[in-house]
């Protein structure tokens, strides 16, 4: 599994220029490497803001993988899960797309949601990604 995922941005020309005319004076190794920096900073820069958010949307920070074994139990208790991750949830490639919808009932991910493709169009309806 990927520790990254691949976005794409339109930036104008000026811009553009700027960040080439930064990595051609050796500030940045290429644009990639200024634009994970820009992020970081302004990431950094609002930190206690998105601590704060999660804490208040009780949301995981982070990476949460549900396994077969995980939701075989929540099916046996009788309950559903609410799940809420910032960051990247997935689902093992073992799961049923019946034993996903049996088990969740809302999926919001602000990041990346990662299942075998069946389970994907199981929960469609039932997913919110960012």
């Amino acid at each position: 599994m990927s520790e990254t995922e691949k976005i794409t941005i339109n930036l104008g020309l000026v811009d553009l220029g700027q960040v080439d005319l930064l990595v051609q004076e050796g500030f940045y190794s290429n644009r990639t490497d200024f634009i994970r920096t820009a992020i970081r900073n302004q990431l950094s820069t609002h930190a206690d803001t998105v601590r704060q958010t999660v804490a208040r949307k009780t949301m995981v920070l982070g990476l949460q993988h549900y396994t077969r074994q995980d939701l075989e139990e929540v099916r046996a208790t009788g309950e559903t899960l609410e799940i809420k991750v910032l960051g990247l949830a997935s689902v093992a490639d073992d799961v049923t797309p019946e034993l996903a919808l049996a088990t969740i009932d809302s999926l919001v991910v602000l990041g990346a949601f990662r299942a075998s493709p069946a389970v994907k169009a199981a929960l469609a309806s039932r997913i919110q990604t960012s």
